[in-house]
């Protein structure tokens, strides 16, 4: 009785926790991870998070016998088998911050050349495809594509939801928005929304330039803060008696209380010094 009794009481304290939280609707479309959205945001075909994350796997591994050889110390190898298996996700977020900054540079181009088009007196398609064609260079591709989805299926909606996801983009999410609401209920005004938005795009660009080139000595300052003892770590554990002393419980303790100090250090600079993002709220 004692048993059925707690475990009564159990089953009832986990259906009262259950219920406070919400079902999921169905049907509510499932938004991509932070690894899809990261690598999407990078432009890197042919990458999925399952591949990255066994990118992350085989340099983590390859870091590990490296420098299990180089130093003949576990402990030692298994910290620079945590930085292998790091590296992959920090070269696709570089990526992608590279291409965003890029992007940034090029939306008021396509902005103009999408108003001049509307201007012109272009069914609004047909406005979006020739950004094929006469766009920036870095973003031809996907609007080639749209006019291809368009051409295709002759749905209009359909085809922006596609572009919306191949650029992944904030600032496509706003246009692509404004274009969808303007099909629905018609409107005269949106040559003059995206000559707006062109001016907006253009001075936040060249505000966020500034800040990020005053940005960059406290991005440099934590990286390095973070390498040098690690180099400097390696250097010492060449010598076999140095390696020695890593090889204890108290050595393995220093390192991961080094290396526990590293990352928290490293990302409070980060997230000191670092500028808003947009995000992309509109999908």
């Amino acid at each position: 009785m004692s048993a059925a009794a707690g475990l009564g009481l159990g089953l009832g304290l986990f259906l009262l926790w259950w219920s406070c939280w919400a079902a999921p609707a169905a049907g509510r479309e499932r938004r991509p991870g932070r690894l899809a959205a990261m690598i999407a945001q990078s432009g890197i075909e042919r990458l999925t998070a399952g591949g990255l994350i066994w990118a992350c796997c085989a340099a983590a591994v390859l870091m590990f016998l490296v420098f299990l050889a180089i130093t003949a110390s576990l402990p030692v190898a298994a910290c620079f088998a945590l930085f292998g298996a790091a590296l992959p996700p920090a070269l696709v977020n570089w990526q992608a911050s590279r291409r965003r900054s890029q992007r940034e540079q090029l939306w008021p181009e396509a902005v103009d050349h999408l108003r001049s088009a509307i201007r012109a007196g272009l069914p609004l398609p047909e406005a979006l495809g020739q950004l094929g064609s006469t766009g920036p260079e870095d973003l031809r591709g996907p609007f080639r594509e749209f006019a291809a989805d368009y051409r295709s299926g002759g749905q209009f909606f359909p085809a922006l939801d596609n572009l919306k996801e191949r650029l992944s983009d904030p600032v496509a999410d706003r246009i692509i928005e404004a274009l969808k609401v303007t099909r629905d209920v018609g409107g005269s005004d949106l040559g003059r929304l995206l000559g707006t938005l062109s001016t907006f795009l253009r001075d936040n660009a060249r505000t966020r330039s500034e800040l990020l080139a005053r940005q960059s000595w406290t991005i440099n300052a934590a990286r390095l803060a973070v390498a040098a003892p690690w180099i400097v770590l390696v250097l010492l554990s060449s010598q076999p008696a140095a390696a020695a002393s890593y090889n204890t419980p108290a050595g393995a303790g220093v390192l991961v209380f080094g290396l526990v100090v590293s990352l928290v250090c490293y990302r409070l600079m980060l997230r000191i010094g670092a500028l808003p993002q947009d995000e992309r709220v509109l999908r």
